[in-house]
């Protein structure tokens, strides 16, 4: 079982702008003091730009269009609210945000079908916001499918209770911490561990910084060790800029290609990206507006499709 996915959906937005529903606790979101019109069209415009340069190295991408009126400003988020398993079963996420749950849309379930994808089993975990409970997809989760590990950093979108039935429906070993950011000089949680570590193959990218608890910084530290796992750090600078919002993905002949945006490349020192580099090609997106608005970067931006296709 390959840890990357060759096959990749992505949401074109619609209706993008800050959501001011998430931002109570994604510090990572700011104003871009533009006019909502500008805002959506940079947005649109970033998009489109990453999907070329991904088609472009030989990456399969496939689009779901938004609906115009539908009011999900962060649908081109969609890694938070599906992921698709090798063993045909789609998982469907609960979310914080009221406005994010309109996101969950039977549409994007049959355009897969309609590109041959095999779905044999829908598991709707999304009942839970009824008990204002939250996992939020692989925000929350950063998932080892090779050695059979989940990473979760608890926070008000990640419900420990929810993260172990996940583990137990889909057979992962959970692994739970605690991963803060420094706002105002407060230590806060943060709110998707996909912002601060990305596994990979052979390596894992991590700020361990923002691990306050010593034992529980070790404890994670051994486990990628033990899975074979190549570490390399990122500091909390680093992580602000988007660096840890990476993911390794494959191109049609499933050799790595590693994404992230940008300004998470431009954060990284010339050392990190020789290390990087040594694994795997690097693809990395000008995603301005979308950062700065969203609080979310290229990996949020990506669901990976490990569904077989129908021959």
């Amino acid at each position: 079982m390959k840890q990357y996915s060759s096959h990749l959906l992505m949401v074109r937005p619609s209706s993008f702008r800050k959501n001011e529903e998430t931002a109570v606790n994604n510090y990572f979101q700011a104003e871009a003091g533009l006019d909502s019109k500008v805002v959506l069209q940079q947005a649109q415009s970033n998009f489109d730009a990453m999907v070329q340069q991904l088609r472009q190295a030989r990456i399969n991408v496939t689009v779901f269009n938004e609906p115009e009126g539908s009011d999900t400003p962060d649908a081109l988020f969609p890694n938070n609210w599906i992921s698709m398993h090798h063993d045909r079963r789609v998982a469907l996420y609960p979310m914080f945000a009221e406005n994010r749950r309109r996101e969950r849309r039977e549409e994007v379930l049959d355009l897969l079908e309609e590109q041959r994808f095999e779905i044999e089993e829908v598991i709707d975990y999304s009942s839970a916001e009824e008990e204002g409970l939250y996992l939020e997809g692989t925000g929350s989760m950063i998932l080892d499918h090779e050695n059979r590990m989940a990473y979760c950093a608890l926070s008000e979108r990640a419900d420990e209770d929810l993260f172990i039935e996940f583990c137990e429906d889909f057979e992962y070993t959970p692994f739970t911490f605690s991963a803060f950011q420094t706002v105002a000089e407060k230590r806060l949680k943060i709110y998707h561990t996909n912002v601060m570590m990305c596994v990979a193959d052979r390596y894992a990218v991590v700020c361990l910084e923002c691990i306050d608890d010593e034992s529980e910084r070790k404890q994670l530290k051994k486990y990628l060790k033990e899975s074979g796992k190549t570490l390399i750090p990122i500091s909390e600078a680093q992580m602000h800029q988007f660096a840890g919002n990476m993911l390794q993905v494959g191109d049609q002949d499933q050799n790595p290609v590693l994404i992230m945006s940008d300004s998470a490349y431009k954060s990284l020192t010339a050392g990190q990206i020789k290390t990087l580099e040594s694994f795997n090609p690097i693809v990395h997106p000008e995603l301005g507006v979308i950062e700065t608005c969203g609080g979310g970067s290229a990996r949020c931006m990506i669901a990976e499709i490990f569904l077989p296709k129908a021959s």
